[in-house]
């Protein structure tokens, strides 16, 4: 049985996550319309400037006020960033991500003209928040986002 667009392009963003410097988490998304992928992208500090595993091997990169990495982008901001300075169109993009989208980053894939969302693990959960705040915004503004199972993610042999 082949395997769906939806695998193929969660694997790679779960392949993409390894590419991160991240000491704390590793997370990779993959932008995609009709079954062809526009742009990858996976957390770390803007290019050119340095990696958090090298230069903070133990505790990863300065926090900000609220207990996140202060330098480095999610991996749906790099995607999203690297396909506007590259001009490809995001409108009716579908997003692959291996951490549900915070609200922040919810904000910026509303706004691109994102038209779908499926993620593999909950940012809440992993933050210890009460909610999936990014969900729940872009499930609330018509932008249908939710979790493949782990089933639904491996191919059936």
């Amino acid at each position: 049985m082949k395997p769906s667009f939806d695998h193929i392009f969660m694997k790679l963003a779960t392949d993409l996550a390894l590419r991160s410097h991240c000491v704390k988490a590793q997370v990779g998304a993959v932008l995609a319309r009709d079954t062809r992928i526009i742009s990858i992208g996976y957390n770390g500090p803007p290019a050119g400037t340095h990696n958090c595993d090298e230069e903070w091997p133990v505790d990863g990169c300065p926090r900000d006020s609220k207990g996140s990495c202060s330098l480095a982008l999610h991996a749906e901001q790099n995607a999203i960033l690297y396909a506007v300075k590259n001009g490809a169109k995001l409108e009716g993009a579908t997003l692959y991500t291996t951490l549900s989208p915070c609200i922040a980053c919810a904000r910026l894939i509303f706004s691109a003209g994102i038209k779908q969302v499926y993620f593999s693990k909950s940012y809440a959960q992993y933050k210890g928040l009460a909610s999936d705040e990014g969900v729940d915004f872009l499930n609330r503004f018509g932008v249908p986002t939710m979790k493949l199972e782990e089933e639904e993610i491996l191919p059936s042999i």
